[in-house]
């Protein structure tokens, strides 16, 4: 059994060896500034246009639809800002988004209100997904964007996209997407699914972290948050990381490859790991169960029992979770997206996740089913009626 257990792989995966490969020429001898009309400028422009078009072929779409960005975070930003941007000026000055976003969305919609737009939040049920009749009843002529998170980063709940799509776009509103969690999980592809605007992450598949990309419809108008160069159309100005990016184009390959196994796997192991948890300690409770989820996200809850304690008992114990989004500099806050949903703040507050992914196996699982329930026996004994 192992002594040590990653369970965080929604925080970040582990670089993986063939990205890592094909990445380092250009750490090397193939150092070139891909805008440079000299051979190891040309040379960089090739291996960057390449990777390019890789990425888009895993998405389904052309490469001049894919647009490089550091991170996920940027590639929300830029959808919902870039396309509000662009679409104001027609009257179009709302954006409609829901409550249980990543906070790159949610914060790109406050700003988006700073600067005069309305925010709209669709209602949501208990079960994780977005109320229709809500959603239906936001998206009307004088939406710009909307916005809903395809697959939830803290309770791996799966909203019907195609559907809200289509929905939006009968009222010419430009639907987007986050995609983070949900690409390598779900079958991602703009030749199917009718979203006009689409952001991945590199380090959630394998790649390292600093790399992202934002898919954009032919077609659709979207304002730069940079400026200052001609690179990628204007649309992202700046000397492209052509590392990452090649590093970007393997991981995203090889996630659309492995996507189907990799499902059927972690949905036996995070079913396997759920069951023996919930026989152990009855009265805990999986947020997002008996809704679509994808396979490799579990939160679970556990009344009286403190989240931040369990995690540091955890940790010593050489189990690795988290209690929720990584994007709050280390700090553990109260779950918005359980909130969102009608979560009390006493169970909210004892939420851990346990993310699945290519460092767990069988013997991982074992290890958490071992360790986790005697964890809590452990703290309930210690807390005070």
């Amino acid at each position: 059994m192992p002594d040590f257990v990653y369970l965080d792989h929604a925080a970040t995966t582990p670089v993986r060896p063939e990205v890592l490969e094909v990445m380092q020429p250009f750490f090397g001898p193939r150092f070139g500034n891909p805008s440079s009309m000299h051979r190891w400028g040309r040379e960089a422009r090739t291996a960057l246009d390449e990777a390019r078009e890789r990425v888009g072929r895993a998405l389904g779409a052309a490469s001049d639809e894919v647009v490089f960005t550091s991170c996920g975070t940027e590639a929300d930003n830029m959808a919902l800002l870039g396309v509000w941007r662009a679409r104001s000026a027609s009257g179009r000055r709302a954006v409609v988004t829901t409550p249980i976003e990543h906070k790159a969305v949610l914060a790109a919609a406050h700003q988006i209100g700073r600067e005069g737009g309305e925010e709209r939040l669709v209602a949501m049920q208990s079960s994780g997904l977005v109320d229709d009749e809500s959603f239906d009843a936001l998206i009307s002529d004088d939406v710009a964007v909307c916005s809903v998170m395809w697959v939830n980063n803290e309770i791996g709940v799966l909203q019907d996209v195609s559907s809200l799509a289509k929905r939006a776009n009968a009222r010419g509103v430009v639907f987007h997407t986050d995609a983070v969690q949900a690409f390598g999980k779900v079958e991602v592809d703009a030749r199917i699914t009718p979203f006009d605007v689409l952001s991945i992450s590199g380090h959630k598949i394998g790649a390292p972290k600093g790399i992202g990309a934002l898919y954009i419809r032919r077609g659709t108008a979207i304002e730069p948050l940079m400026f200052g160069g001609t690179q990628d159309r204007g649309r992202r100005p700046g000397t492209e990381n052509v590392a990452m990016a090649v590093g970007l184009a393997r991981a995203a390959e090889l996630a659309v490859i492995e996507r189907v196994h990799e499902w059927a796997a972690l949905e036996i192991r995070r079913d396997r790991l759920e069951a023996a948890l919930l026989s152990c300690i009855p009265d805990a409770v999986i947020h997002g169960r008996g809704s679509p989820r994808a396979p490799h996200i579990m939160n679970i809850s556990v009344p009286g029992v403190d989240s931040e304690s369990m995690l540091m008992a955890l940790d010593l114990r050489g189990i690795a979770c988290s209690a929720g989004s990584a994007c709050q500099s280390g700090s553990i806050t109260a779950s918005h997206v359980l909130h969102a949903i009608g979560v009390s703040p006493d169970l909210a507050s004892s939420a851990i996740r346990m993310s699945l992914g290519s460092m767990t196996t069988d013997a991982c699982i074992e290890r958490g089913v071992e360790v986790f329930p005697t964890l809590v026996a452990k703290a309930r004994r210690l807390t005070p009626a």
